[in-house]
């Protein structure tokens, strides 16, 4: 095999993909552009990561050290994300999950580093989160890490906030 061959196989894998989740994708149920997202969430960090899918430094996070029962949610939209107990210690520096709420994710692939990884976005909005990989802890053996930023914890008691909806 030459370098040739790993180049066509990486271009045809690539192409191969289905794109689950993009802002353009009509799966979405918000249609929101990617210039409102940024004036909504007036956060050019949290705006890189969700719609550019962008990646947080580990341990930056103070959701790394968040206990409490609750909700993670999609910092964009509000969409519930998370309940608290499918948190875990994971140790890679980021928050990461076993779970997610049903129907709370969809995933893609992505070949950004060359090697396949499973992107996952909020169903709702396509606001990047993470990527999941099969080395987390039972009962699914999924690691869901997420960058902290992508998300808002609501704890236990306190209502959640109505999601955000298209302009």
């Amino acid at each position: 095999m030459n370098r040739r061959d790993i180049l066509l196989g990486a271009l045809a894998l690539g192409a191969s993909a289905t794109r689950v989740h993009a802002n353009k994708d009509e799966t979405m149920e918000l249609d929101v552009s990617k210039r409102q997202w940024r004036e909504l969430l007036n956060d050019d960090a949290a705006f890189r990561v969700l719609f550019k899918e962008g990646t947080e430094r580990p341990w930056s996070s103070e959701l790394n050290q968040e206990k409490r029962p609750g909700t993670y949610i999609c910092k964009a939209c509000f969409q519930p994300l998370f309940d608290a107990a499918m948190k875990y210690e994971s140790g890679t520096g980021w928050p990461s999950f076993f779970d997610t709420l049903d129907g709370a994710v969809a995933t893609k692939r992505d070949f950004k580093l060359i090697l396949p990884r499973t992107e996952y976005h909020c169903a709702r909005c396509g606001g990047h989160q993470g990527h999941v990989f099969d080395d987390g802890p039972e009962p699914t053996g999924k690691r869901y890490c997420n960058n902290g930023i992508a998300l808002e914890f609501v704890p236990e008691g306190q209502a959640l906030p109505a999601l955000r909806q298209a302009a």
